[in-house]
C-alpha cells in the first residue's frame, strides 16, 4: 500500500445524492469500518494488499492514486447506468485493396 494513496468511498446521501469522503490514508475506515481481508486477487496489481472491509465495495481503481469504495446501494446503481449505456459503433477502417498490377508486380518480385 502506497503512502500517497487517496482513499475514496462513496455512499448515498439521504436526499440520494452521492455523497464522496476522501481520506488521506487508510487508518480513518480502520476505525469506522471492519476489515475482513485484504485483495489479493484484483488484476490491477496496485491494489492488491489493499484492504477489503464489511459492508462496502472495492478496491476500485478511481485515479492513478485513488483507492475506490462504494456502499453497495451505490455500486448496484452505477453498474446498472453503466451496463445500460449504448456501445458507440466504431467504423472499421478498411484498406484498398491492391490493384491488379500492384499484385501482379509483387509476385513476380
Amino acid at each position: 500500500m502506497a503512502k500517497k494513496d487517496t482513499f475514496r468511498v462513496v455512499t448515498r446521501a439521504e436526499d440520494g445524492s452521492l455523497q464522496i469522503r476522501d481520506y488521506p490514508n487508510v487508518e480513518p475506515l480502520l476505525k469506522t469500518h471492519m476489515q475482513i481481508g485484504i485483495d489479493d486477487c484484483s488484476t490491477d496489481l496496485a491494489l492488491r494488499g489493499m484492504p477489503i472491509f464489511r459492508g462496502l465495495v472495492g478496491p476500485m481503481p478511481e485515479a492513478k492514486n485513488i483507492v475506490r469504495y462504494e456502499s453497495p446501494q451505490v455500486f448496484e446503481v452505477l453498474t446498472k447506468e453503466w451496463s445500460a449505456k449504448p456501445n458507440r459503433k466504431r467504423s472499421r477502417r478498411r484498406t484498398a485493396k491492391p490493384t491488379t498490377e500492384a499484385a501482379e508486380q509483387s509476385v513476380v518480385s
